[in-house]
């Protein structure tokens, strides 16, 4: 078995929108991907996709809300370019694969995951068969730009759509994603002057990207973020200051198929780390506009920021 070498950054393309690219970063189209993790089944291929599957959902789950004040009545729609963002640690390099059946001695070693050391190991077993643990792609970090709409208001209430559809022929393939959400205003109950604004929202989400050797969908991809937020509105001068925080429930399904070396079809599901998060951020609202910046406490621990752009109520 020959060692798969290739150290394009194929899958941060391959799933990114907009992919905010580290120097090492380039595009490449989604067979690369496939071809690297075409010896790999079940918990090797879990394990080998497993931070950047973090990593995305980390992101998606990011952007939905940046301040809790909602206008109780009026029409205000506001177009809104939120960029999120995580850098790899190096416990991200790394997993723990075993030799898959047919070679032996079974072996574990520690080796590259998807975003690890673009050289593949090779091991020697029984009879001078070897076996070629792929490399990564070398990736120091993972971005993702997701535009939206944010509509309100109805009795407190607001809605975000999140949708793209793209087709890159020479590269990434085809791209679908398409999020819903809303988020209904707490504060409004609580007097005419309350202490701070506080908002309550769940968004849902899918991506399918790329396209496998059997005409199906390289990933798929289900997201789904249950938020709490409170944010305080100070006045500065011409624009207003807002810091907010967001306490979320989350997680991340993905689906992914290819073909093995032997061009039968693999599939598997991966599941995000994440499952709560922690918030901290601060906004600018102007009277058409606003700009924020956020971190996110978690397994997966990211950042995001934006500009949101209408008449926004704020």
């Amino acid at each position: 078995m020959h060692p798969l070498s290739r150290t394009r950054g194929a899958f941060v393309s391959l799933i990114a929108v907009v992919a905010l690219a580290s120097p090492a970063v380039v595009t490449a189209d989604d067979g690369a991907v496939q071809g690297q993790m075409s010896v790999y089944t079940g918990e090797n291929a879990v394990g080998y996709l497993q931070p950047l599957v973090n990593a995305f959902g980390a992101a998606l789950n990011t952007g939905f809300g940046y301040s809790a004040y909602i206008p109780p009545t009026s029409f205000h729609i506001g177009v809104e370019f939120p960029v999120m963002g995580v850098f790899f640690d190096d416990e991200d390099k790394t997993f723990l694969a075993t030799t898959e059946p047919g070679f032996s001695p079974t072996t574990q070693e520690e080796v590259s995951t998807v975003v690890g050391p673009g050289k593949a190991k090779v091991i020697t077993g029984s009879g001078g068969a070897q076996f070629a643990f792929p490399g990564g792609f070398d990736l120091n970090s993972f971005g993702l730009v997701v535009p939206q709409i944010r509509l309100s208001s109805l009795a407190g209430a607001e809605a975000v759509v999140r949708w793209l559809a793209y087709d890159d022929t020479d590269d990434i393939g085809e791209i679908d994603l398409f999020g819903i959400g809303g988020r209904y205003s707490l504060s409004q109950h609580m007097g005419e002057t309350p202490p701070l604004d506080v908002a309550a929202g769940v968004m849902w989400q899918t991506l399918d990207v790329g396209t496998n050797d059997f005409g199906n969908p390289f990933t798929s991809s289900t997201a789904l973020t249950v938020q709490l937020q409170g944010s305080k509105r100070m006045p500065v001068g011409f624009a207003t200051f807002e810091p907010y925080g967001i306490v979320a429930y989350e997680n991340l399904d993905v689906d992914v198929q290819y073909s093995d070396e032997n061009d039968q079809p693999v599939d598997v599901s991966v599941e995000g780390d994440n499952a709560f998060r922690f918030t901290l951020g601060a906004g600018i609202n102007f009277v058409a506009g606003q700009l924020w910046a956020d971190y996110s406490f978690a397994d997966t621990s990211n950042f995001s920021f934006g500009l949101a752009l209408g008449n926004l109520g704020r």
